[in-house]
């Protein structure tokens, strides 16, 4: 844009160019006003303006074009590089109360609390695949492969007041584990070892290999070879993502979900478990949403691997699809503390289906179902648990003439169990310890037949170094000497039975479970 004035001066001239007789007339009439001399004095101003207006053009012809661009966070100035915002820094951990570790998304990794969790013996019996699926959703398992190993070494002192007949059943309650009324012992109860599997973002495979001289089945002692074999305890397939959905399904070899199975011991199993805990093949659909926790179990018929049987064409071979199980359960939290979870189960076959002589993988002439209730209380440090199952028939093997008096008869009887107990963690920073008492019994007998029941007390303290190592010290006292097979006779040649409700016993055991 041209000066004003330039504009006016450049009029002034070419009309004294081009119109001489116009410049002469403005000139006439302005001699009128004013003098030669201001006229020469204005026109010499004029002149004076006009200089410094071409020299004012003619340097700003050669200089570059000035924009003025609007500023903000996002925008830069001109002839400057945009700047990039940093990314938003990760959010922080969300602090469950699990210890859960998370993973560097390789393709091998450890967890040594998830590790710990998913190997123990005593709590979260037959949740494990939940246990998966939570890990992964807090991040726990992002690793292609985990892999978890686990030992638990032992040393412990037994007493009884009948020849080789020890209740305790973290051991087989037979003469070829313990010999005469005193026994001790240092040994590797058992080791596990375990892969958890990524396969995808849905599909996750678990495999866990089991030594457990103790409590094979296997022939011989703990030193014979046969009882020296490593099993594939648990191995199953599991679809599922609690980040996508709240249900999921596992099939496989599986802890079937009845009753809780839990203990609040820092070792021993309850003797709830040692009755009514299966093990089969199967699979089952499960639901886990604002508390409730569903699930429905299609189990291989026959006589499973523990506490599951069904009859199969008159016999016990597992190879038709006729068992099944429901579960559930509901977690209500009062407080931030405190919550209450109740639960109960159904199977259409327990393994209480025998007749006389009773056997784990005998045959059954007809079906015993089975149902369960149990329900925990937790108050900041404090768990209660409570448990009970029984079968919904009477079970044919537990009715046998009384040995003493051939002339009378036990009567037939349901099987039950009860488990009720308590721990408290002792909130001490230096020292940490969980303290324990529980109460558990099976009874599979008539009142005062020899097979009538087994009961069990256990009082344990137990500390853990870190999450995935744990020191206990368990004292346990027994009435009843209750093993499964030939519980009610059929062993020896005249058929009496070598179970005995008066045998009493005493443990004192120390050890160590270590995860990784």
């Amino acid at each position: 844009m041209r000066h004003p004035k330039f504009r006016q001066l450049v009029l002034v001239m070419i009309s004294g160019t081009c119109c001489p007789g116009v410049l002469f007339a403005q000139a006439s009439g302005s001699l009128a006003s004013e003098s030669l001399e201001d006229r020469v004095a204005r026109l010499e101003m004029q002149n004076a303006q006009l200089i410094e207006i071409l020299q004012q053009q003619a340097a700003s012809s050669f200089a570059p074009p000035q924009t003025t661009y609007p500023t903000s966070p996002y925008v830069a100035p001109a002839y400057a590089p945009a700047a990039v915002p940093p990314p938003p820094p990760p959010p922080p951990p969300v602090d469950t109360g699990r210890h859960q570790q998370r993973r560097s998304g390789g393709l091998v990794g450890i967890n040594p609390e998830y590790g710990y969790k998913v190997l123990d013996h005593a709590e979260g019996v037959n949740s494990k695949p939940l246990l998966i699926l939570e890990t992964a959703q807090l991040g726990g398992l992002d690793d292609t492969l985990t892999i978890s190993g686990g030992v638990t070494v032992l040393a412990n002192y037994q007493t009884s007041n009948r020849n080789s007949k020890f209740a305790w059943l973290m051991r087989h309650p037979t003469s070829r584990n313990q010999i005469g009324k005193k026994a001790s012992e240092i040994v590797a109860h058992s080791a596990q070892l375990a892969v958890t599997a990524r396969l995808s973002q849905d599909f996750t495979a678990y495999a866990e290999l089991l030594y457990n001289p103790e409590q094979s089945f296997g022939a011989g002692t703990i030193t014979d070879i046969n009882r020296n074999q490593i099993e594939m305890r648990k191995a199953f397939i599991m679809w599922g993502n609690l980040d996508k959905r709240p249900v999921y399904a596992v099939a496989g070899k599986i802890d079937v979900p009845f009753g809780l199975q839990d203990t609040v011991s820092p070792f021993t199993n309850s003797t709830s478990w040692h009755a009514f805990a299966p093990l089969a093949y199967g699979g089952y659909v499960g639901y886990y949403d604002h508390g409730f926790h569903l699930r429905a179990t299609a189990i291989q018929g026959g006589a499973q691997f523990r506490a599951a049987n069904t009859v199969v064409a008159g016999t016990s071979v597992p190879s038709k699809l006729n068992n099944f199980a429901f579960d559930g359960n509901y977690t209500v939290r009062l407080a931030d503390n405190f919550n209450v979870m109740a639960g109960g189960s159904y199977i259409h076959g327990s393994t209480y289906c025998q007749g006389y002589p009773v056997f784990h993988f005998n045959p059954c002439t007809e079906n015993v179902p089975a149902w369960a209730a149990y329900g925990t209380i937790k108050f900041g440090g404090l768990k209660l648990l409570g448990e009970y199952a029984e079968t919904t028939k009477t079970m044919d093997g537990t009715a046998v003439p009384d040995p003493a008096n051939p002339l009378s008869q036990f009567a037939k009887t349901k099987v039950t169990a009860l488990t009720v107990g308590g721990r408290y963690s002792i909130p001490y920073s230096a020292l940490p310890v969980d303290i324990s008492v529980e109460f558990s019994n099976f009874t599979a007998g008539d009142d005062g037949a020899p097979w009538e029941r087994q009961n069990q007390w256990v009082a344990g303290l137990s500390h853990y170094i870190v999450p995935n190592v744990n020191i206990f010290w368990e004292y346990v006292r027994t009435a009843g000497w209750v093993p499964l097979n030939f519980m009610s006779g059929g062993n020896f040649p005249d058929g009496s039975t070598w179970s005995d409700r008066d045998a009493r016993g005493n443990i004192f055991a120390v050890g160590i479970q270590a995860a990784f």
